[in-house]
């Protein structure tokens, strides 16, 4: 395995921990993006997985929605992008995608083993449990989004730039000097850690 599968399974492996462990009554809970709630968090992770399969003509193994099993669907498509990540000929396929062209496994690096980790803390803090991001992962996501240049983080920003209702990072929410890293990025990427 490489640096990138490993980092995407242990990104898999926080986020799975997080769906197994939310209650059936936490499912309607709202989340820190405002138009969803905890399964929308996990519903989006889901698509977005589907999505890297696209450029490998892959689709998503049948498997129960996420309104019938939230666990379940994220384990099926987990499997598939894995599968992807752990072919040597689809990883290292290059893909054209919004920011240039790049392989597979870096494209999957930088959408959703990241998403992994940022809606994770948004899965955590909708449902109570853990919000620690790891700081190797803080760090490493702080060097890459506080070093984006402002018109990529206004693109970023503007809702439907990267398609019909697709809004990546919302509004830079203002924190403390002497805030946490973790609270920093979240800050950045428009989440309020206060809240």
């Amino acid at each position: 395995m490489n640096a990138i599968a490993d980092r995407y399974r242990r990104h898999a492996n926080a986020f799975e921990h997080k769906i197994a462990a939310v209650r059936p009554e936490q499912w309607a809970n709202q989340s820190p993006c405002a138009a969803w709630d905890a399964r929308d968090v996990v519903d989006h992770i889901v698509s977005m997985h589907g999505v890297m399969l696209r450029p490998v003509d892959r689709t998503p193994s049948p498997a129960p929605s996420v309104k019938e099993d939230p666990l379940a669907a994220f384990r099926a498509v987990r499997a598939d992008v894995e599968a992807v990540l752990d072919d040597p000929a689809l990883a290292g396929a290059d893909c054209d995608t919004p920011n240039g062209r790049m392989s597979v496994e870096q494209q999957i690096d930088q959408v959703v083993s990241d998403d992994l980790v940022l809606h994770g803390w948004d899965l955590a803090r909708a449902t109570g449990q853990d919000e620690t991001i790891p700081a190797d992962d803080v760090a490493r996501l702080w060097a890459g989004t506080a070093a984006l240049p402002a018109e990529v983080m206004e693109k970023l920003r503007t809702p439907g730039a990267y398609g019909p209702g697709v809004e990546v990072f919302g509004p830079e929410v203002m924190v403390p000097d002497d805030a946490s890293l973790q609270d920093r990025l979240l800050g950045l990427i428009g989440r309020d850690p206060a809240r």
